[in-house]
């Protein structure tokens, strides 16, 4: 299939993933009380309304050419105000957790498919897309999962951080953009290893 067909559809793919995952974090702040987002006009498919410069272009852009095996990034976060949420701490994990289940849940139902398909002795050109689509959000969830702010899992982790550890929390928060940068350059071959293995259980195996 050509190169630069599957690429364009990994952009496509990669786009509408991540403002899913930023939907869902905006719905799952609506659902616990907090209206910023629906206020902010967040919860729309519109690209417009989520595109970030560095997540959504510049991060891709450059993993693409320095051939990364994956292409992945993010959107604009989609705001939220703790002081609507009844318990701002389990809330506020639950918030960020919602949006790599987002992921995992695409991954999840595109891999149903794929298995039917590939069980039923289905062999398309159609399952390529498909892995690419599994693929992507497994990466998508495995990369926000990590514990280093920005990102969702630092909402998590920071939910079992006794009321003590603020100011590590505090400190992280400061320094996660660094801490991340050295991820996404440095500690990707600590990732993928997570990433290929749910990707084993989900995927076609066409990739």
């Amino acid at each position: 299939m050509d190169q630069i067909l599957i690429i364009i559809f990994q952009l496509i793919v990669l786009l509408f993933s991540v403002i899913i995952h930023e939907v869902s974090h905006g719905l799952a702040a609506y659902r616990l009380g907090d209206p910023t987002a629906k206020n902010a006009g967040r919860l729309t498919l519109n690209p417009i309304k989520h595109l970030d410069f560095f997540g959504s272009f510049l991060l891709p852009l450059t993993l693409f050419i320095f051939k990364s095996p994956v292409l992945f990034g993010w959107a604009k976060p989609v705001p939220f105000n703790p002081i609507y949420l009844k318990n701002q701490k389990r809330d506020s994990a639950l918030i960020g957790l919602a949006g790599p289940g987002s992921n995992f849940l695409i991954a999840v139902i595109f891999g149903l498919i794929a298995k039917i398909l590939v069980g039923v002795g289905v062999i398309s050109p159609l399952l390529i897309f498909f892995d690419v689509i599994i693929f992507i959000n497994i990466a998508l969830g495995v990369f926000n999962l990590l514990p280093v702010p920005p990102l969702d899992g630092s909402k998590i982790i920071f939910y079992f951080f006794p009321a003590s550890a603020e100011k590590y929390e505090i400190m992280l928060e400061q320094y996660g953009v660094f801490i991340l940068l050295f991820v996404i350059f440095f500690g990707l071959g600590f990732i993928f290893p997570i990433i290929n293995f749910i990707y084993g259980f989900l995927g076609a195996g066409i990739l």
